[in-house]
């Protein structure tokens, strides 16, 4: 069962979230890490070394430490982590149990850097759960019926599609196309097309306020980008629409209904049958995109839903988890006995 000393971690590429028990999400901040680059020591953390990113000098580099759903560098992923349980939840009196939701490609050792992390911040209990099962619970979804649901979770670095049921996974599909990618082809299409460079929180502002996977007339959005005119080599504006970002985003969009399809092919015939009836659930911040419950639902014979608050899925899911300990068949395990560290 849950308690106030239980807390979830969503250790997402772009973004790390804390979830703990009767106080929802406590902890919601950029996963990025500053550090000397002479001595690798990290000194900044979350918010505010994401305001160092792209502003620093040759010895001070503020990175992501997760690119793509692949821990790229997991010693800075271990202080990261350390930091952030350090920062929610700060008890001397009761060590927390922690469980962590972790991109679904990292491996032992990677696996096992995030495990230390939570021990050193103080957890006396570390659980590890599946991306998918973790969005579902956080949707409201209950996950230990016979019953089947579908959930796409697009998060920055990877898109994990699955068919829950009976409190698993019964087939899914991950891919490295999600909100990083959307980001990374604006940014490419205007440097190639218009000579302009924008920054990466300028990029996610023009998603967030332009980018439309079903565009028309009437919902052609105007962005006014800043950033540097490469033919003048001086800063400037860039007025950019949805019209001008729609070819750049279709072809993503259409890998993740691919993605999508290809996991339908391979569900049992009796759970395709509650999906129909159930519908396709999408979670993550990459689903927050306009129209793309509409536009996989156009390509798709059953209804789509966007999650209340989808970028928070994961997290709540994460921490909700403790609910179902021992009910959970698969994505969910108890990762502390025989740890060693």
């Amino acid at each position: 069962m849950a308690n106030t000393n239980d807390i979830g971690i969503d250790l997402g590429t772009t973004k790390v979230m804390i979830y703990k028990d009767g106080e929802g999400v406590v902890l919601n901040e950029p996963s990025v890490v500053a550090y000397d680059a002479n001595s690798g020591k990290p000194f900044a953390f979350g918010d505010e070394a994401f305001l160092m990113v792209g502003k620093t000098h040759k010895n001070i580099v503020a990175e992501y430490p997760l690119k793509d759903g692949v821990i790229s560098n997991y010693t800075l992923t271990k202080e990261m982590v350390k930091y952030f349980i350090g920062k929610a939840y700060n008890s001397k009196v009761m060590k927390p149990k922690v469980c962590i939701c972790i991109p679904s490609a990292v491996t032992g050792i990677e696996e096992n850097a995030v495990v230390d992390a939570a021990v050193s911040a103080g957890a006396r209990q570390v659980f590890l759960i599946e991306e998918p099962i973790a969005a579902a619970i956080g949707a409201g979804i209950d996950v230990v019926k016979a019953n089947g649901n579908m959930i796409v979770d697009i998060g920055g670095g990877t898109t994990d599609v699955a068919v829950i049921s009976l409190g698993g996974v019964v087939c899914s599909k991950s891919i490295k196309i999600a909100g990083n990618t959307f980001d990374r082809e604006i940014a490419k299409a205007l440097k190639n097309k218009y000579n302009f460079v924008v920054g990466q929180r300028t990029v996610a502002n023009l998603k967030h306020e332009v980018a439309n996977c079903m565009p028309s007339e009437d919902e052609n959005v105007v962005f006014k980008a800043k950033g540097m005119n490469l033919l003048k080599g001086l800063p400037g504006t860039l007025e950019i629409s949805t019209n001008d970002i729609y070819p750049v985003i279709e072809p993503i969009i259409a890998e993740i209904l691919a993605t999508v399809k290809q996991v339908l092919e391979v569900t049992p015939p009796e759970l395709s049958g509650d999906l129909f009836e159930n519908g396709i659930v999408l979670t993550g911040a990459g689903a927050k995109i306009k129209n793309l419950d509409k536009y996989l639902e156009s390509h798709l014979t059953t209804k789509v839903y966007l999650a209340n608050e989808p970028e928070k899925c994961v997290a709540k899911g994460t921490g909700m988890a403790f609910e179902l300990e021992g009910v959970l068949e698969t994505g969910f395990r108890d990762v502390t006995p025989g740890f060693s560290r």
